[in-house]
């Protein structure tokens, strides 16, 4: 559109946009909110101070690889098979039905004081056109404003998060099960359990969520951070099958504080289950140490653990950082 906004279908009635809780703040399904300031004390400040928490290296040995851009430079077209570059943590180029759109980019060094675990895999000018970028909630490993700014393309995130770049950008705002038309291809923001702070005064004053991108009879799904919850059954319901779901598996210990807000390896695949999705492909590990475990421990829980479940390393994929996967044609699909 003229002002760099997508068209816009609301919510069925039948499916909550949001929930409001105390003092006109957003809230999970459930009806809980962030953390009590008690819990983030004793986990940031007193049990560090005791000596309680796991110490681990701040940085480990990642596999990586390089992309080559000019592979990327067209994207598939629609009735070829979608293709997912994951960009580290819980960024991705997501290219399908001839769309390329970056799903919470983060490109640089580094995130508000956290150094990255390696090197970004492509800066922003080695990047295809992007056709938007997908912002699900307003965390700074997850709403990176200098890398949003670098690529410069318009920006589709939940209800609220507009102030952040809206000076800068244009926004579209969505709602839990909201869709936005990005070039033919149906965006829908999902929810996720969660929760919102940009600064020390705006806890759940704007929405967190996941996308389901669908175009050509495929579709993809992207939790953004969660932890585990009801709402992937209803997710999976709501939109079969899914052909891929990028679900994290890092960011988990202690559990007596992550679990409230990120998944490990054990609830990822519970996810995957209810999700009912084809492949599942890890995120969200090896590339910012943001809590207590080794940067390189999650993929080796994921592996061990979907293996004693029988699946298969081609339904539950870990994926080198900038690694590009092609994912199965469907029938009818050109391969």
């Amino acid at each position: 559109m003229a002002d760099g906004s997508f068209p816009m279908t609301r919510a069925p009635d039948s499916a909550p946009r949001f929930r409001r809780g105390a003092n006109d703040r957003f809230v999970n399904l459930d009806g809980s909110g962030p953390h009590e300031l008690r819990d983030v004390w004793k986990w940031a400040v007193s049990d560090k101070l005791a000596g309680r928490r796991r110490k681990s290296p701040r940085h480990a040995i990642v596999p990586s690889v390089i992309p080559d851009p000019a592979a990327l430079r067209v994207p598939p077209a629609l009735g070829e098979p979608p293709r997912l570059v994951w960009l580290g943590h819980a960024s991705w180029l997501v290219q399908i039905a001839g769309v390329s759109l970056l799903v919470d980019p983060v490109l640089g060094d580094g995130i508000f004081g956290v150094s990255r675990n390696g090197s970004a895999p492509l800066p922003a000018n080695a990047l295809p056109p992007i056709a938007a970028q997908l912002v699900t909630h307003n965390h700074y490993d997850h709403m990176d404003a200098p890398s949003l700014r670098a690529v410069a393309a318009p920006v589709v995130s939940g209800l609220g998060n507009g102030r952040h770049l809206g000076a800068r950008l244009p926004v579209t705002e969505l709602g839990w099960w909201d869709a936005a038309d990005v070039g033919g291809v149906r965006v829908t923001y999902v929810p996720s359990q969660h929760w919102s702070r940009r600064s020390l005064n705006d806890a759940n004053r704007s929405l967190w969520g996941g996308f389901v991108i669908e175009a050509g009879g495929s579709a993809i799904y992207h939790s953004g951070d969660t932890a585990y919850f009801d709402g992937f059954a209803d997710i999976g319901r709501r939109f079969s099958r899914l052909d891929a779901a990028l679900l994290p598996i890092g960011a988990y210990d202690p559990r007596w504080f992550m679990a409230k807000q990120h998944m490990d390896p054990t609830d990822a695949l519970d996810a995957f289950r209810d999700l009912d999705a084809r492949m599942m492909i890890a995120m969200h590990w090896g590339t910012f140490k943001l809590t207590d475990e080794p940067l390189d421990e999650p993929p080796r829980l994921f592996r061990e653990q979907a293996a004693a479940r029988g699946l298969s390393e081609h339904a539950c994929r870990v994926a080198a950082i900038g690694e590009t996967i092609t994912l199965p044609a469907l029938p009818g699909q050109k391969r």
